[in-house]
C-alpha cells in the first residue's frame, strides 16, 4: 500500500507521539453537519485515547482545513477525508492546502468503499424500517453526493455491490449532483423493472441539502446519514492506521492510499 506525503516544510521536527488525525469534511451551511462531525470525532478519541483528533472543513464551515493545519505548526499529521469516495476533493483540494501548510503531512484513502461502510449503511437502513427478512420485490438506491471523476463513480459502484450482496437485492447507485442517475431517475428504473418497495440509503456522513433530497424521492424507507454510527468512527481510524503504517510516495505519483 501507498500513500501520498505531502510535505509543506523542510522542518524535521518530532512531537514524540502519534501523527495527529485531522478529519477533513466537506462543510455545509446545514448547522445539522458541523454538529454531526463533531460527535463522530468524539466517538473517534473515545476508541483511541491519547490520539490528538482535529477537525478541517473544505468549505462553508470553520475551522478551515489550512487554519487546522496552520495551529499545528510543522508537527506530523494524517489528513483523513470524511468523504465516500475518490474525487477531485480527495486528488487535489486537501493535498493542495496540505502543500501550502508547514504541517508534514499524508493524505488518507477515503472512507468507502469499505466492508465497515456498508455495516454503517446496513445498520441505518435496519434503523428505517428495512426488514429482517428481505421482500422479494425489494430494491434499493444508494443515494450519493456525486462527482465528475470517474473513480469516484467506481468507488460508488463497488459500495453498491457490497451493499447488494449484504441485501441480497439490487442496489442502484444514484446521485445529487454532477452525475446520473438522479435519486428519482434511480427509483423510476427500479419501479419499471418490477420493484414494489425501493428504498433510498443515504451514502453520506452527515446531514445536509443533498441528504434531504434524496430522502425525499424515496416512495418507501429513507434511511439517515451514517453520521455517528460506531462503524464510522472505526472505519476513520482504520484508514489512518493504514495511512500511517504505508509506505510514502513522492507527492502527486500517485493518488491516496487505498485498500
Amino acid at each position: 500500500m501507498t500513500v501520498m506525503t505531502v510535505t509543506g516544510s523542510t522542518s524535521t521536527r518530532t512531537t514524540g507521539g502519534p501523527p495527529a488525525l485531522v478529519a477533513v469534511a466537506h462543510g455545509s451551511r446545514d448547522p445539522r453537519a458541523l454538529s454531526t462531525v463533531t460527535a463522530l470525532l468524539d466517538r473517534v478519541r473515545a476508541l483511541r485515547p491519547g490520539l490528538p483528533v482535529h477537525l478541517g472543513h473544505i468549505e462553508l464551515n470553520a475551522p478551515l482545513l489550512s487554519d487546522t493545519l496552520a495551529a499545528l505548526g510543522d508537527g506530523p499529521a494524517v489528513l483523513a477525508p470524511l468523504l465516500l469516495s475518490n474525487g477531485h476533493h480527495v486528488k487535489h483540494d486537501i493535498p493542495g492546502t496540505a502543500a501550502a501548510s508547514p504541517a508534514r503531512t499524508r493524505v488518507a484513502a477515503p472512507l468507502g468503499p469499505h466492508p465497515l461502510l456498508v455495516d454503517a449503511l446496513h445498520a441505518r437502513l435496519l434503523e428505517a424500517g428495512w426488514p429482517p427478512r428481505t421482500p422479494r420485490d425489494a430494491a434499493v438506491v444508494l443515494a450519493c453526493a456525486g462527482s465528475r471523476d470517474p473513480d469516484s463513480r467506481t468507488d460508488t459502484t463497488r459500495t453498491a455491490a457490497l451493499l447488494a450482496t449484504r441485501l441480497g437485492v439490487p442496489v442502484l447507485p444514484a446521485y445529487a449532483s454532477a452525475a446520473s442517475p438522479t435519486v428519482p431517475e434511480a427509483v423510476r428504473a427500479l419501479t419499471a423493472r418490477g420493484h414494489r418497495r425501493v428504498a433510498v440509503a443515504a451514502c453520506f456522513t452527515a446531514p445536509g441539502r443533498f441528504a434531504t433530497e434524496s430522502a425525499a424521492a424515496a416512495p418507501w424507507i429513507a434511511s439517515a446519514p451514517l453520521g455517528t454510527h460506531p462503524s464510522m468512527a472505526r472505519l476513520l481510524l482504520r484508514r489512518y492506521d493504514e495511512a500511517v503504517a504505508a509506505p510514502a510516495m513522492t507527492p502527486g505519483a500517485n493518488r491516496p492510499a487505498r485498500t
